[in-house]
């Protein structure tokens, strides 16, 4: 198992103890020498969020931008591209790399940068890597009315119907299309993804007996599986999810077969180390804060630091993991 997949389980585990802390002191003070380029930040910074508003890229990032802002001493204006991923993705790398514009990326980075044929970047080289923000598993879902109690027994349901069964999922190339297929490879299985935009539309289908399962970000989807619309099946984390923990994960039956999607910043490649190294580290404080911890788990998200080589590196590995699905059931690249 990976370091960092190890780091996530031993995190997601003491997260459990700190989301129900009533207080907390404040983290130590960082033993770190203290950035000797007293000139930056010199003036506000801009947070570019790679999705509209209202999601939870958006809100992650408000929080993190807001306490990011008291550390660094100067402003951070948070604004949201009108279109979800690649825009904002190009903008970043073509930036100048002076420290001033910090990228949200999501999950969707690494396998846009598997399934497309081609980009106006290179996904590892023209970025510099922060770290990541924050984690969330995927969940694979049914009718809460549904004969198929768990997620052994659906992929006894799916090896038994020779037409396969229906998943809905967001649009190719996405985290849930790709899941769904690595899923198939796995279990040899032929489940069929029927691609949606976005959760609403998956919702209304699976609930109206349209598609058999549904594959869905865990922020989508536990509110639901709360609420008793949806059963979930499995998670996709390495570990149980310390906001569901009662809820399987998908490695339990398949080993292996583990991801979660994450949020992470960026900045534009040749931006000078020592500012790299400061806002990892500023960004490191506020994720220890339990004010903060408390605020991604309402939104279904738990920190999850790295440095930025972990975070370079396990980009890198993702997008060679999505390409071998890619490859392997011959999907088409756009």
């Amino acid at each position: 198992m990976p370091e960092w997949v190890r780091r996530l389980a031993r995190r997601f585990a003491a997260v459990l103890v700190l989301l129900y802390a009533t207080s907390a002191a404040p983290p130590p003070a960082s033993a770190a020498e203290p950035f000797s380029a007293a000139t930056w930040p010199a003036r506000p910074l801009r947070m570019l969020i790679s999705t509209p508003a209202g999601g939870s890229p958006d809100l992650i990032g408000r929080i993190v931008a807001e306490r990011l802002a008291e550390r660094l001493g100067q402003p951070i204006v948070v604004e949201n591209s009108a279109a979800t991923g690649l825009p904002a993705w190009v903008a970043l790398s073509r930036s100048a790399p002076d420290g001033y514009l910090i990228g949200m990326l999501t999950g969707g980075f690494a396998t846009r940068a598997a399934a497309a044929k081609e980009l106006p970047f290179d996904p590892v080289k023209d970025f510099a890597f922060v770290t990541f923000v924050s984690a969330y598993p995927m969940a694979v879902l049914v009718d809460s009315a549904s004969p198929i109690r768990d997620f052994a027994g659906l992929l006894a349901a799916a090896k038994s119907k020779p037409e396969g069964l229906t998943y809905a999922m967001n649009l190719p190339g996405s985290v849930h299309h790709l899941l769904g297929e690595w899923i198939n490879i796995e279990a040899k299985t032929s489940m069929r993804g029927i691609p949606y935009r976005g959760s609403t539309q998956m919702l209304t289908d699976i609930l109206g007996g349209r598609v058999d399962v549904m594959i869905d970000t865990g922020t989508s989807a536990l509110p639901n599986v709360a609420s008793g619309k949806l059963r979930a099946l499995a998670l996709s984390s390495p570990t149980r999810f310390p906001l569901a923990p009662d809820i399987p994960v998908i490695a339990e039956t398949l080993p292996g077969v583990e991801t979660v999607s994450w949020l992470g910043l960026a900045m534009a490649r040749d931006t000078p180390a020592p500012i790299i190294a400061r806002l990892n580290r500023e960004v490191r404080a506020v994720l220890e804060l339990p004010e903060v911890q408390r605020r991604f788990a309402t939104v279904g998200n738990v920190p999850m630091p790295t440095s930025p080589d972990e975070m370079r590196d396990q980009i890198a590995k993702e997008i060679a993991r999505w390409n071998r699905v890619i490859d392997t059931k011959r999907i088409e690249r756009y």
